[in-house]
C-alpha cells in the first residue's frame, strides 16, 4: 500500500468521522485491558519492572491489533465452524472468546478470594508476588483475547484498513499515557481495586456468553450490546465510589 492510498481515506469528512468514532470505541473497549494490566502489574514488587510490564503489555496490544487488522481475510474465516459438537458449530472466534472468558473468570475469582483472605488476616497483604515474565505471559494472553474482540467490533463499523490502523494507534497512545495514572489510582484505593475485579468478572461472563452465542447455544437479544451495559454499569459504580472517596477525604480533613 502506497502512502497516497493510505492517507486518501482521511481526506473526506466521512473518513474523519469514522476515524474519531473508531478512536472513541477503541478507547472504551480498551478499558478492561488497562484494568487487567494494572491489577497484574500491582503484583510486581519492583516498580521499574512493573512500569516495564505495563508499557510492554500495551505496546503488545497495539502490535497484536495491527497484525489482526492486516489479516482481515483470516479473521473473516474464523467465523466459519472448525468442527461441530452435535448440532453446534465451534468457530475459532468462539474458542478464543471462550478461553478468554474462562481465564478471566478463574483469574478474577481467585484474586477476589485472596482479597478476602487478606482482609481476614489469613494472608499478608501483597504476599503474592509476580515477576516480569509471569506478568507478561498473562498480559499477552489477555491482549490476544481483547484485541480479537476489539478488531471484530472495528470491522463491523468500518471496512477501511488505514482508518482502523490509525484509530488503534491513537487509542493505544492515549492508553499508554493514562495507564500509569489508572494503576496508581487503583492501588491507592482498595475499594476501587475490588470494583475493577468485579468488572473483569463481568467481562469474563460476557465473553463466555458471546462464545456460546457464536456456537448458537445461547441466543442474546438482537441489537443489544451487553458489553456496553457493562461499561455503563462500571461508570455508574465508579461515580458512586468517587463520591464516597470524596466524602471520606472531607471527613478525614475535618477530623484533623
Amino acid at each position: 500500500m502506497s502512502f497516497a492510498s493510505f492517507i486518501e481515506p482521511f481526506q473526506s469528512v466521512t473518513g474523519i468521522i469514522d476515524l474519531f468514532t473508531l478512536i472513541l470505541m477503541e478507547i472504551v473497549l480498551g478499558i478492561d485491558n488497562i484494568i487487567f494490566i494494572a491489577i497484574i502489574c500491582g503484583y510486581i514488587p519492583n516498580k521499574i519492572e512493573a512500569n516495564r510490564a505495563r508499557y510492554f503489555g500495551l505496546a503488545l496490544a497495539l502490535i497484536v491489533r495491527i497484525i489482526l487488522l492486516s489479516t482481515i481475510s483470516f479473521i473473516a474465516h474464523m467465523v466459519t465452524p472448525l468442527f461441530h459438537l452435535g448440532e453446534y458449530g465451534i468457530t475459532g472466534r468462539g474458542l478464543i472468546l471462550f478461553g478468554g472468558g474462562v481465564f478471566l473468570l478463574v483469574k478474577t475469582t481467585n484474586e477476589i478470594y485472596h482479597k478476602f483472605k487478606e482482609a481476614d488476616h489469613e494472608e499478608k497483604a501483597n504476599s503474592r508476588k509476580m515477576n516480569f515474565f509471569q506478568a507478561v505471559l498473562q498480559i499477552t494472553f489477555i491482549d490476544i483475547v481483547f484485541s480479537f474482540d476489539s478488531i471484530i467490533t472495528a470491522v463491523g463499523l468500518s471496512n477501511n484498513i488505514p482508518i482502523m490502523i490509525m484509530a488503534v494507534v491513537v487509542a493505544m497512545i492515549v492508553m499508554l499515557l493514562f495507564a500509569p495514572y489508572v494503576s496508581e489510582f487503583i492501588e491507592k484505593y482498595p475499594t476501587l481495586k475490588m470494583l475493577a475485579l468485579t468488572f473483569l468478572l463481568l467481562i469474563g461472563a460476557i465473553l463466555l456468553m458471546e462464545a456460546l452465542e457464536d456456537a448458537h447455544i445461547l441466543h442474546l437479544p438482537e441489537n443489544v450490546d451487553i458489553k456496553m451495559y457493562a461499561y455503563v454499569a462500571l461508570a455508574f459504580a465508579l461515580s458512586v465510589e468517587m463520591l464516597n472517596i470524596r466524602m471520606n477525604n472531607v471527613k478525614k480533613k475535618r477530623g484533623k
